[in-house]
């Protein structure tokens, strides 16, 4: 059996083909207001960015669709999740960062119409324990309490790369940030006894000391303080305590990346496969018949939104996807994006892989080459989350009048006319004088 997949591309030239109308049009061709009956209370999963990340989904999206759950009689809240943390300099890894970059990148209960929160709690330790029987790799999940407790989930998700998850769409909004913070400690392999780095970091070389210039920055980020440096005849060496490594992954942007420590391909594979486990978790926890998914395939950068910067897109916009399989709309959007030529002078191009219909497209975004993007998809149909064969179904634009301006629908004139009638904007009896009548517009053009 094949699932459906609605698809509208990114062309705009009206009020019905802008992509906020084109969001809502495949929410309501997807049959998700079915989902939601009077008084409901209804998550939407959102990535709010990182610090100085521009390429994070604008808050209008989720704005838009929370009008249209409240249409329908639902209890919308817009929420994130905490992080691992991940970086050395983290702004997502307690309730209260989260909330200040959420609020400075533009979602808040102003913006919104709804309210903000952070879904796993202060710590991340907000959470319920899922058991996922058939998980690949994880037999269970740690999802934030406040997306299950919800009574319908909708993921809003940025389909775009990363660097360990290769890409990032619906599977891995699902799976690792509808986690909470233990739940990606579980997700990303912590204490692991074979995927793990406690058991399987690659040392690349030794540590350089002093003399590297990200040596300061060693000594202090591991929030565990397990990172000791200790000057053996000469040279440094780094001593790690490896045993209490927790895979938090601040030393990510350090450690890792300065050639003292890699991580081997399984390990990284494992990751992608355990994304798909979550995701499994957080669809059981909800309820399979009351989870919808959204695909925006827009400003599809390399990296994930949470690095503090957005590279130059890899490939053009794409277009909106909507579907009640996690595995087919990311195997939909993933083919989608496929078929376009990779954008000059991004990581596509560079990697050799910007030729249009090139499989292993995302190959620009992991941090290994020959890691498969296929994994989370394979690995979630594998489990049971969702079937990779779809039916894609593109949809006709709805009606123009859905989509102005919801406050006040009439006419420019009806609202106006009054108003100048009593305060006229135009001068008409003076007259804008201070013009020329007549100018050679030769030497401008």
């Amino acid at each position: 059996m094949s699932s459906k997949v609605w698809f509208m591309n990114d062309r705009a030239q009206s009020f019905e083909t802008s992509m906020v109308a084109k969001m809502l049009t495949v929410f309501d061709a997807a049959g998700f207001a079915e989902m939601i009956s009077p008084g409901d209370v209804v998550a939407i999963k959102v990535h709010c960015g990182e610090y100085n990340n521009t390429a994070y989904l604008r808050p209008v999206y989720a704005r838009a669709l929370a009008d249209r759950i409240k249409e329908v009689g639902g209890r919308p809240f817009v929420c994130d999740t905490t992080t691992l943390p991940y970086l050395p300099v983290a702004s997502r890894c307690t309730a209260l960062d989260e909330l200040l970059t959420a609020e400075r990148n533009g979602y808040n209960s102003a913006t919104l119409g709804c309210p903000f929160i952070v879904a796993d709690g202060f710590m991340g330790t907000d959470d319920i324990r899922v058991d996922v029987h058939e998980g690949f790799i994880c037999k269970e999940a740690y999802v934030a309490k406040a997306l299950a407790l919800a009574d319908v989930l909708i993921t809003l998700s940025h389909f775009k790369g990363h660097p360990f998850g290769v890409i990032g769409g619906t599977i891995k909004n699902l799976g690792i940030g509808c986690q909470s913070k233990r739940g990606k400690f579980n997700i990303h392999m912590g204490g692991h006894t074979r995927y793990s780095m406690i058991n399987s970091p690659v040392f690349l070389h030794k540590c350089l000391g002093q003399d590297c210039p990200t040596y300061a920055i060693c000594t202090q980020v591991c929030p565990y303080d397990l990172f000791k440096f200790k000057e053996v005849d000469g040279k440094f060496i780094l001593d790690w305590d490896q045993q209490k490594c927790t895979n938090c992954l601040a030393c990510l942007g350090v450690v890792m990346l300065c050639g003292v420590v890699g991580m081997p391909e399984d390990t990284q594979e494992a990751l992608n496969a355990a994304m798909a486990d979550g995701a499994l978790g957080m669809v059981n926890a909800v309820g399979r018949e009351k989870c919808g998914f959204i695909n925006l395939a827009i400003d599809v950068t390399p990296s994930c939104d949470c690095v503090p910067w957005a590279d130059r897109p890899i490939v053009p916009n794409v277009g909106v996807f909507a579907s009640k399989d996690p595995v087919a709309i990311d195997m939909a959007t993933l083919d989608k994006t496929e078929e376009l030529i990779g954008m000059p002078g991004s990581a596509c191009e560079e990697r050799g892989v910007a030729a249009p219909g090139t499989k292993g497209r995302f190959a620009a975004s992991s941090s290994m080459m020959g890691i498969s993007e296929m994994i989370q998809i394979n690995t979630g149909e594998k489990i049971g989350l969702g079937v990779k064969d779809y039916e894609l179904i593109e949809v006709p634009p709805a009606p123009a009048a859905q989509f102005i301006f919801h406050w006040d629908k009439r006419m420019v004139s009806d609202r106006l006319r009054r108003m100048h009638a009593k305060d006229p904007v135009f001068p008409f009896d003076k007259g804008f004088n201070n013009r020329l009548q007549e100018v050679d517009f030769t030497e401008v053009r």
